[in-house]
């Protein structure tokens, strides 16, 4: 398996593959699919990336970038993600993730916040941060990795494309 940037032909299969992913999954309402589409087509979907096997694409991973209340740059948005519901469990997500983070790393980012299981996002440096919060979201729920020890706080924003 490897992981890379998405190519103008994979698409149509991070679409179907996010879909299905998202199709039972509890917290989701059915447009995590869209949310990768108006990123894109915003400009600001800064890293997408695809876990490719034996030619298919069994996973993806966006990145976009998110605001600070207080105006503190370089923070980026994790999400969505998604793999191949046959091939979950096989360390794929944890392989696109590891490999996100290190890319926004490279690009100079300031850290990565997303929505999750702290029990499963916690194994990449992803923790709860009162400084940072989510409007209605629990904040044992909302979590973040920093890449460097001077950062912002205050209420993220994610971009508009995650709302349609």
């Amino acid at each position: 398996m490897i992981v890379r940037p998405e190519r103008e032909g994979d698409i149509d299969a991070i679409r179907m593959l996010t879909e299905t992913a998202f199709r039972t999954a509890p917290h989701a309402d059915g447009t995590e699919h869209l949310i990768i589409d108006r990123l894109r087509a915003a400009g600001v979907l800064t890293l997408s990336l695809v876990a490719e096997a034996d030619g298919t694409i069994v996973g993806h991973v966006a990145f976009s970038p998110v605001s600070l209340s207080d105006g503190s740059r370089g923070w980026y948005g994790l999400g969505p993600i998604s793999v191949d519901p046959s091939r979950q469990g096989e360390g794929i997500g944890g392989k696109l993730i590891g490999e996100g983070l290190e890319r926004l790393k490279a690009l100079g980012a300031t850290g990565c916040v997303l929505l999750g299981d702290p029990a499963y996002y916690s194994r990449f440096g992803f923790k709860p941060d009162p400084r940072l919060t989510l409007d209605g979201v629990p904040p044992e729920y909302f979590m973040r990795v920093a890449f460097s020890p001077v950062y912002g706080a205050g209420s993220v924003s994610y971009h508009p494309g995650f709302y349609g």
